[in-house]
Order: C-alpha cells, then sequence, then structure tokens
C-alpha cells in the first residue's frame, strides 16, 4: 500500500535569486534518500514528486511512498580469508567484531561464503535484510537534504530556548511531515513536525492544518492564498504580465532581462497579482536604458513598450503579493518610489551633457586602470593605435575608427555611468549623438561592450567592428602580459569572454569578405603589433605575450568547434596554426577529405612520415634525382611532381577543399613506396635522400592541416 508524502519547511523570506535551487535541490535530496532506501514504489520514481518553493517555504511532495521497503538481499565484502580466518579455520578476534559491528552475531563461519577478487580469497555474508521503514529513516532523510542544499551563505541564529544555536539560511518557523493523513514526528533547526502550515501574511489564513499530503497544494491555494509550485506561480505571472500589456496594447518586451526578472520575482510573491504604474512623459527624454535599468534593477518593475516600435512607454507593470478590490494605494505607492529615482536620472543626464564627451577625455588620466598598466588614458590611447592599425588592414574610415577610440572611455566619468555603471557605453554613445559625432562613431561607442560581434558587417558598422576588435586585443595583451591568466572558474579580468569575442569578430568580417585581399588583418601580426605598444609605453609585459595569447583564443576556438566538428579534425588544423580567418574554411576541407576512400591511408602514411622526420638530425636537404633507383621512389617523385604545384596553386586561393583533394591523388604512389623501399637504407645517401623525398611529400600533405591528427 502506497501514500504521498509531504515534507514542507517554513522559514523567513528566502534569498530570491538562489530560491528555485533551493526548491529543487530540498526535493531532490528527499526523493533520492527515498529511492536509496526503497520506499518509492515504481519504476519511474522521478515523475512522481512535485517540488514547491516560495519566499517562506520549501516543500515535496512525493506519491507512491511505501510504510516499509521490501526486504533486501544482500552481499558484502568482510575482510581477507586470511585475516578473518585461523589456522584451524576458525573465526579470528578481527571477524567476530566485524560481525558484530554490523549486527550479524548470529552467524557463523559456515554462513559466510570465499570469492576472490583475483588476487585474494575473501569473506563475503550474504543474507536477507528487513526493509527500512520510513517512520526510522525520514529523519536521515531529512537531516541530510537540509544539510546538502546550495545555501549561498549560511546564518546562525538562537532558538526559543535562547541556548540553542542553529545554523540554516534564514530562520526556520514550522515543519510539516505528512504521511498520507498521518503525522511522522521528525524534528529539524529545533523544530518537530505536524500538520500545520502557513498561509499568506496578509490574505487568507495565516496558519491551518492540513488534511493530508495530497491535499497541500490545493489547501494552500485555497485557505493559505499561497501558489506554492514554484513554476505554476512563473507561468501565471507570465501571463497576467502579457494579457495586462495586451490591453495596453504595449508589451513587456521579450529580451533575456525580462526572463531574468520574472524569475527574480516569482521568488518575492505568494500571491502575484498585477497593478499598472505610470510616471511622468517628460522623463522620457532620458535615454530609455536608464529608465528601463532603474525600474527592472531597482524596483522590480515590468516596462512597458511599443509594439512596433520598441519604444519605452510611460507605463509599467507592477507584480505586487497583495490582491485588494481597490489598489489605489499600491500604485501610487510604487509611483511615488519611483518618480525620484526618474527624476535622478534625468537630472543626471541634463548635468552631463552640459560638457562635451571629448572634453571628459583627458579627466581619464586620473583613472588608474591597472597599477601595472597605468591610467585609463594610457589605455585610450593603446586602443586608439590599435584601432587605426585595424583601420587601415580593413580600408575601413581611419579617422572615425582613431575618434570612436578616443571616446569609447569616457563616459566613464560621467555622471550618469557613476549611478549607472551596467549602462557603460550606451550612454557615451547618446552623447556622441548629442554631440553630433559620427554616427559610425556613436553606434561604435555602444558596441565596444556586446558580448560577441554576431551582426552582418556593413559600411554603417565597420567603426564598430574595429574599436571591438582593438579594445579587446588591448585587454588580452595587457592583462595577460603582466601575469594576471584566468585559472579555474576564476577569470576576474573576463579575457576568455574577451577571446570569444575576437574570434566572433573575425566570423563577421570573413562573412563580409574583409580578408579577401593580400596584406589583411592577421591575429599573429596585431598581437605583436600591441605587445610593441605596451614596450614603447615602457610598461613591462612578458615577451611571450603575442604567442600565448594567440593559444589561448586558438583554445577557446577548439573549444567552440568541437562542439559542431570532428574532434580530429578541428585538431589537425588547429596544429597549423592557420590564420583565424582560414579555420573554418580548413576544417570543412579536412571534414570532406576524410570522406575520400584515400583519406585513411594517406593519414596513416602521414603519421609514419612525421615519426620518421622527427629522428633526423640537422638540415634534411634536398632530394637529389639522381640518387631515386627504385621504381617506387621514382613513381612517387614524379607523383609530387605533378600533384605539388596543383596543390600550391590551390592552396594560395584559400581553395583548401581542391588541394586536399590533389593530395589524394598521391595515394598509390605513397602506399607503392612503403610497400617496396626501404626508408632507413643502409648507404646513408641514399637514406637521407629518400627522407628528403618524404619532406617534400609531407609538407605538401600538411599544407591544409597535419593529416596525421587524423589517423586512428
Amino acid at each position: 500500500m502506497t501514500k504521498p508524502l509531504l515534507i514542507e519547511l517554513i522559514t523567513e523570506e528566502l534569498p530570491p535569486k538562489a530560491l528555485r535551487n533551493l526548491g529543487q535541490a530540498f526535493a531532490e535530496s528527499i526523493v533520492n534518500g527515498l529511492l536509496k532506501a526503497h520506499l518509492i514504489a515504481g519504476d519511474n520514481a522521478s515523475s512522481q514528486f512535485k517540488s514547491f518553493a516560495t519566499p517562506r517555504r520549501l516543500a515535496v511532495c512525493v506519491d507512491n511512498v511505501i510504510e516499509q521497503a521490501p526486504d533486501q538481499d544482500f552481499a558484502e565484502k568482510l575482510m581477507p580469508v586470511k585475516v578473518g580466518l585461523d589456522a584451524n579455520g576458525e573465526a579470528t578476534p578481527a571477524l567476530i567484531k566485524k560481525l558484530a559491528s554490523k549486527g550479524w552475531q548470529s552467524l557463523s563461519v559456515k554462513d559466510l561464503s570465499q570469492e576472490s577478487d583475483g588476487k585474494q580469497d575473501y569473506l563475503i555474508a550474504k543474507g536477507t535484510a528487513p526493509g527500512a521503514q520510513l517512520h526510522t529513516q525520514l529523519q536521515d532523510i531529512l537531516t541530510n537534504a537540509i544539510d546538502s542544499l546550495p545555501i549561498p551563505k549560511v546564518m546562525r541564529y538562537q532558538l526559543a530556548d535562547g541556548k540553542t544555536t542553529v545554523k540554516f539560511v534564514r530562520p526556520a518557523h514550522a515543519l510539516v511531515a505528512l504521511y498520507g493523513n498521518d503525522v511522522i514526528p521528525v524534528h529539524a533547526l529545533g523544530l518537530t513536525a505536524d500538520n500545520t502550515t502557513h498561509g499568506h501574511r496578509f490574505m487568507g489564513k495565516t496558519s491551518f492544518k492540513l488534511t493530508s499530503a495530497q491535499s497541500y497544494d490545493e489547501q494552500l491555494k485555497q485557505e493559505g492564498f499561497v501558489i506554492a509550485s514554484y513554476d505554476e506561480r512563473l507561468e501565471t505571472i507570465k501571463a497576467a504580465l502579457n494579457s495586462k500589456a495586451e490591453e495596453l496594447n504595449l508589451t513587456i518586451g521579450d529580451d533575456p532581462a525580462v526572463n531574468d526578472l520574472l524569475e527574480e520575482v516569482t521568488s518575492l510573491v505568494e500571491h502575484p497579482t498585477i497593478y499598472v504604474g505610470k510616471f511622468e512623459e517628460k522623463f522620457l527624454s532620458v535615454p530609455q536604458e536608464c529608465l528601463i535599468l532603474t525600474m527592472r534593477l531597482n524596483q522590480k518593475y515590468f516596462p512597458l513598450f511599443d509594439k512596433t516600435t520598441g519604444k519605452l512607454s510611460h507605463q509599467f507593470l507592477i507584480v505586487s503579493n497583495m490582491q485588494v478590490q481597490d489598489p489605489h494605494n499600491i500604485i501610487e505607492g510604487n509611483e511615488r518610489v519611483v518618480r525620484p529615482r526618474l527624476a535622478d536620472a534625468e537630472f543626471f543626464f541634463n548635468t552631463d551633457r552640459k560638457q562635451s564627451l571629448a572634453s571628459r577625455v583627458p579627466q581619464l588620466g586620473t583613472i588608474v586602470y591597472h597599477n601595472k598598466l597605468g591610467t585609463q588614458l594610457a589605455r585610450v590611447e593603446r586602443v586608439q593605435l590599435l584601432a587605426k592599425y585595424i583601420a587601415q588592414k580593413l580600408n575601413a574610415n581611419v579617422e572615425h575608427a582613431d575618434r570612436a577610440a578616443y571616446l569609447a572611455k569616457a563616459d566613464l566619468t560621467s555622471n550618469m555611468v557613476g549611478e549607472f555603471p551596467e549602462l557603460q557605453g550606451v550612454i557615451g554613445s547618446y552623447y556622441a549623438q548629442g554631440d553630433n559625432e559620427p554616427a559610425d562613431v556613436a553606434q561604435a561607442i555602444a558596441d565596444q561592450y556586446l558580448v560577441k560581434f554576431d551582426h552582418t558587417i556593413t559600411s554603417n558598422n565597420l567603426t564598430s567592428v574595429v574599436l571591438f576588435i582593438a579594445e579587446r586585443i588591448e585587454t588580452l595583451v595587457g592583462i595577460w602580459g603582466i601575469g594576471l591568466l584566468p585559472t579555474g572558474e576564476r577569470d576576474p579580468y573576463a579575457l576568455r569572454r574577451a577571446a570569444l569575442g575576437i574570434i566572433s569578430a573575425f566570423d563577421a568580417l570573413n562573412k563580409a569578405n574583409y580578408f579577401s585581399h593580400t596584406d589583411k588583418l592577421t591575429l599573429s601580426d596585431l598581437l605583436n603589433y600591441a605587445q610593441s605598444l605596451f614596450a614603447q609605453n615602457g610598461i613591462t609585459i612578458s615577451s611571450n605575450t603575442a604567442s600565448e595569447v594567440q593559444q589561448f583564443i586558438y583554445e577557446r576556438l577548439r573549444n567552440q568547434l568541437q562542439g559542431q566538428y570532428n574532434r580530429s579534425v578541428v585538431d589537425a588544423v588547429l596544429a597549423l596554426n592557420p590564420e583565424l580567418d582560414e579555420v573554418l574554411a580548413r576544417v570543412d576541407a579536412v571534414g570532406h577529405f576524410t570522406s575520400l576512400p584515400e583519406a585513411e591511408s594517406l593519414a596513416a602514411a602521414n603519421k609514419r612520415i612525421g615519426n620518421l622526420l622527427k629522428k633526423v638530425e640537422g638540415d634534411i636537404g634536398t632530394v637529389n634525382t639522381s640518387l631515386l633507383t627504385d621504381p617506387a621512389e621514382i613513381a612517387l617523385n614524379e607523383s609530387i611532381n605533378k600533384v605539388e604545384p596543383i596543390a600550391l596553386q590551390h592552396f594560395e586561393k584559400a581553395e583548401f577543399t581542391q588541394a586536399l583533394q590533389s593530395v589524394a591523388a598521391t595515394k598509390a604512389a605513397v602506399d607503392a613506396f612503403f610497400n617496396d623501399v626501404m626508408v632507413m637504407a643502409d648507404d646513408p645517401a641514399i637514406r637521407q635522400n629518400r627522407l628528403a623525398l618524404l619532406n617534400r611529400l609531407h609538407k605538401t600533405m600538411n599544407l591544409v592541416a597535419d593529416l596525421s591528427k587524423l589517423a586512428q
């Protein structure tokens, strides 16, 4: 016979950003404990429970829980036979003590079996143990669930006796443990379980008795005015927000910040109700990002936008924890609270606009970027030089690139960024527009903080990608150069994100065909130039910085590509450190090559050649055709003479697939060579000549990628 089991822990307000994880962890730990004790009937136990989490409770209701588990067969390795039995085959004191510790005093030597693990024989105790009982196991299961919660910060508090101190995420006030209709009197955090739960603080019943575990969810809704299920509450809020926005012919938007706020307000309310608030339309003259940020971040409101233009309206939605017939006071109170924040934003904006963005740049000389790398102004000067270098390589507007880099960090000295640091770049872009700076310059200032550059590149945003790359290259080389490398999960200067940003920018440029000319932008040259700029400033950074940063970027690229392509194909391409803009094309070409019938044999031969060449000391030299005597080596030389110029021609045009296809034509000659020719001949001259022949073949084969990486 099975019954549902309910466990509920009622607390003071739990940390909102941790609530979902706490609820899931609490439920899963209880369920796993029951499973381990074989106290849940059925095959799919994961679908037989429901977790609950509100600002003041964690709970789980598990279906099909049995009062006592079936008897369980067991087989336990005790100790080696030589330790457990004496010379006469009788139990040693060690074995007797072990059996007693397990409660198996009744077992004798004849009740034990012996098994070998391949090294020695062991004594094994086998039998059937009575199944675990829910009433005796639940205490340990609950204690473990509480102890293993992923609590972000533990607090200590005293119990009512004034003496006992306990630790938990927040003070706990009640504990419920119901098996069907029956209370299981487990205890935790100074509380003993009963069947009394707590409703909403201000609506419904403050506390009431649950009739059964199964009625928990519905009773809380009807009597306690609480939607206990986190997911149900979230969907209720989402539907209500969209419905109210639709009534107003507006939208709450669909950017990621909306979902983040939705999660947060779900963790703040138990009975969500939506109200509409307004603010004076005059505040819409302030950059809407400022208003949106303060409403979402500080007040937890949902700004409303025009469906067509996406522009901010003067209305917003409030998710309240109170449902009242006349919400006038709630709405007016929220409007009164948000008004000063919007007024502050308006004041900061108007004050900042009295000074041009360009006039703020010298103030960056008073802001330290890093004590080993100088001020923000020194950093701006390096980024300017990098931006001009990149712009020249991309045939972009050098003057605009220089101007964008000069103004890029100027908004750091503004009142608006001082109040809203999340809006760096965005505010600078508004101020640049107000100063009538070129449109692409203003856009570049905003785009510099993009996580990745995934826009289609046109003449309108080419300055943006120039600044985007320059800013990240300066960061990577400078921070890496003074030894502040990412370690494990720590990456305080976001170097991994900067590397991924560089990869995205080069990919966008490649798609827009900005690497088709001869004097193109290359990552290696750019990094070396960046390294030289620090030396010119008298800043000491590691001499290996450029090459190490390049490898760091390529490792990020490797991780990206290995999720989309065959691992060995990616490794084969990156082993040659090709130009960043060529990597994807080479990977595609090598992927196509692996489908050719010649690929496996040539990859194996390439690996064999590489191993032979590693043993050569000094210069291998060139092929002397007069020393080629064996028909197979003559045929291989002729095959290389035919294939090499074709492969090189395709390679120089970046036709990597065709280059590899031409190499495939050498298979027959390569196979015959290794079947018929002894490479390491006794005659030193012949041996050296054959190695030179293989070296030439190796270079031709590995123009696009290191094919030995494809060998099984």
